[in-house]
């Protein structure tokens, strides 16, 4: 089983170039990082769809499955441009389980651009428990705290919550609580946010699937969608800085959403043919 492994702001996936029929049990292991390869998810072509170059699916850490990656659809595009299959500033389509993108390899490979769709504050798309609604700014009881989240989907589910001050310990003090809590029947992706001015903003995320991460592409698109629904931030350019780094989110007055960030390769590997996953 040959493997690609990539880097996006800190966050990294492997990319399988010869992958048998993968399992969830099978891409957590290989995710393991002290007894597998190591990496925040496995990237694993998918038959494409009409006017596709490639179909993505994205499985986390603990081996469920995403429907949608800003990081991980930026490194796929990198090993695509990689091995030959698209050209430097030509446009071509992905297919995800949460829709189609479109995408741009810049700068030698070391950028993509990504048209992530549209974000949807609609209850029933991302899902929220509870009637037809948009949840902008709702009251949310969790772990002994009140909390004002707003819901975003862009494919896959988000929870946003505007904070005065961010840490890493607020992220894991309160991310598994949100991510799991009944409110969300399909789990949920987390953002805590600090607003910094109108045009740029600050996150901790806590990932649904793969827990604190240092960066995402599709949780900073969120948090800029719902900061603009708020009227904290203008739509246009926005900047959003993580841990891991920082990427460019465009949101449109229809609150569709772009992001560019940096990619680039860590390995090319394979795995041993007597490695086993581990009981």
């Amino acid at each position: 089983m040959r493997f690609a492994k990539y880097d996006a702001l800190g966050n990294d996936y492997l990319v399988l170039t010869d992958a048998p029929a993968l399992t969830p049990a099978l891409a957590a292991a290989l995710c393991d990082r002290h007894h597998g390869v190591g990496g925040d998810g496995v990237l694993v072509e998918a038959p494409a769809g009409p006017g596709e170059v490639a179909a993505l699916r994205i499985f986390n850490p603990d081996g469920s499955e995403a429907e949608k990656s800003g990081n991980g659809l930026r490194i796929f595009a990198r090993a695509l441009w990689d091995a030959g299959r698209v050209t430097t500033g030509v446009a071509f389509a992905l297919g995800t389980r949460g829709g189609r993108v479109r995408c741009v390899v810049h700068e030698g490979g070391g950028s993509v651009f990504i048209e992530m769709g549209r974000a949807s504050f609609d209850s029933a798309r991302v899902p929220v428990a509870g009637p037809a609604r948009e949840v902008v700014d709702e009251a949310l009881d969790v772990a002994g705290e009140s909390l004002r989240v707003t819901a975003v989907t862009l494919g896959n589910p988000h929870c946003v919550v505007l904070s005065p001050a961010l840490s890493a310990a607020l992220a894991h003090r309160l991310g598994s609580a949100l991510e799991t809590h009944p409110h969300f029947p399909n789990r949920t992706n987390v953002q805590f946010v600090q607003v910094i001015d109108r045009h740029s903003l600050r996150i901790e995320i806590w990932e649904r699937g793969a827990g604190y991460t240092l960066a995402s592409g599709s949780s900073s698109c969120a948090a800029a969608a719902a900061c603009v629904r708020l009227g904290v931030c203008d739509p246009g350019p926005l900047t959003v800085e993580m841990p891991g780094g920082m990427l460019r989110i465009g949101v449109g007055a229809d609150f569709a959403l772009t992001l560019e960030g940096a990619v680039r390769a860590v390995c090319h590997g394979e795995v041993a043919p007597d490695w086993q996953p581990s009981a």
